[in-house]
């Protein structure tokens, strides 16, 4: 590629992922693929399969952070199926196409004639590599920036679909609970916290549940509301298992 047309091409890519390297061929590496590096005959020339490898890595990690700090009473294994959603080759190919990396691929002629620029696996792959790139290139702080940017849409969906499943728990238990002792006592359950453990940013806490002063059940949850919900959630297998 000429060398007018390489720092056009670079511009581009770089107007369309919203970032500028310092070294600008981390970039042109980060967007070739084998197929293209293999035509090249003049001089060995690097594709993105090293820096998709890191990228991997770095990706995991920036996700994995975000979803802890954005989910805090989610379990681990809970945390565990939200990363693999949100770093699954449909997600990151989705990613890709939304900032239009597709078109700015340089890919071999093989790659092209079978539309090489639509498919998941190349785009995603290369999102990984974009990732590692600015890493390189800027640090952790430049490619939280970029990552948590363009992610952002899955990473609302993420949390609307939190606090959606919190807000059935909630109404599946503590409601329901609510609406039976106001029908059979007319009175409304208590909920007192007995106990804390654990350092501020993992704590434990442990609810005790009464119905007109008697204890009708015990919950144990990261945050209070999460036990309150199990403590009610007891009770009303109780009442319910009593007829």
């Amino acid at each position: 590629m000429p060398t007018h047309m390489a720092q056009s091409w670079i511009h581009e890519a770089q107007q369309a992922i919203g970032y500028s390297f310092r070294q600008p061929q981390l970039i042109e590496e980060a967007l070739t693929h084998k197929s293209h590096a293999n035509e090249i005959k003049d001089k060995p020339h690097r594709h993105y399969e090293r820096l998709e490898f890191l990228g991997d890595a770095v990706l995991a990690l920036i996700i994995s952070e975000c979803l802890a700090s954005m989910c805090p009473d989610s379990t681990e294994g809970e945390l565990s199926k939200l990363k693999a959603q949100l770093v699954s080759e449909a997600t990151l190919a989705t990613v890709a196409r939304r900032i239009e990396l597709g078109r700015l691929l340089r890919l071999g002629r093989g790659e092209e004639l079978t539309k090489g620029r639509e498919k998941h696996s190349l785009l995603a792959d290369a999102l990984e590599a974009i990732i590692a790139a600015i890493y390189l290139d800027g640090g952790l702080a430049e490619v939280q920036a970029f990552v948590l940017r363009v992610f952002v849409n899955e990473l609302d969906e993420v949390l609307k679909q939190q606090q959606g499943e919190a807000t059935a728990i909630t109404q599946d238990y503590k409601t329901d609970l609510q609406e039976w002792s106001q029908r059979r006592f007319e009175s409304l359950p208590q909920y007192v916290t007995v106990r804390e453990t654990g350092p501020d940013h993992q704590k434990t806490f442990e609810v005790q549940l009464s119905i007109q002063g008697d204890i009708v059940g015990m919950g144990v949850g990261r945050s209070k509301k999460e036990a309150e919900q199990m403590a009610a959630k007891q009770a009303l297998e109780q009442v319910r298992r009593e007829g």
